[in-house]
């Protein structure tokens, strides 16, 4: 069985309340949707909090709404964002974690998910470092289209655009992130 139909068949299965074929959906989306917030979030323990109530809410969405689900994955990633959304809402009102940590932690995952050598660690942070001077639409897009490897009409999904314009926002993020790049460079000459 195809992935498409293995999802559409699990999908409605968990519709029909059955938790067997939902705790499935989550072995395929779990570690994808972490990834994915903890790029956003100060903190593993957050990170793992807002995945399991992304799989609550998408529970929730699936079996309370009615609506039709026409694309699962994009559908945790939307939902993914928003809750991420929210998080910082809500931590405007708390203390915030040192950055230093945060980019420890997020180091650490990176290299033991991803990344091989030390020249692509090194390459890999001076991005990330970038990334967070771009403002968040860019950011979003990047990491959703490089780091997740998600498909335009995906994208367009969760950020919900049209194709057309995620392709546009794509270019300019990625523009202003190899400019960003290259001023790094030019002020270690």
């Amino acid at each position: 069985m195809t992935d498409y139909f293995k999802e559409k068949y699990l999908l409605f299965r968990a519709k029909n309340k059955d938790p067997e074929a939902f705790s499935k959906v989550y072995d395929l989306y779990a570690e994808k949707i972490y990834r994915y917030i903890f790029f956003k979030v100060r903190t593993e323990e957050d990170a793992q909090d807002l995945t399991s109530e992304v799989f609550l809410k998408t529970w929730q969405y699936i079996n309370e709404s009615g609506k039709d689900v026409k694309n699962l994955n994009a559908l945790f990633y939307k939902i993914a964002r928003n809750l991420v959304v929210d998080y910082y809402r809500k931590l405007s009102q708390q203390e915030v974690l040192l950055e230093q940590e945060v980019l420890e932690k997020q180091q650490a995952l990176i290299s033991k998910k991803d990344l091989q050598d030390v020249e692509s660690k090194i390459q890999m942070e001076k991005v990330e470092e970038k990334l967070k001077e771009l403002k968040e639409e860019y950011r979003d897009a990047i990491i959703l289209r490089y780091v997740e490897q998600l498909s335009i009409k995906e994208i367009a999904v969760i950020l919900e655009k049209k194709s057309g314009a995620v392709r546009v926002i794509l270019y300019r993020a990625l523009n202003v992130l190899k400019e960003l790049m290259e001023e790094k460079e030019d002020e270690k000459k």
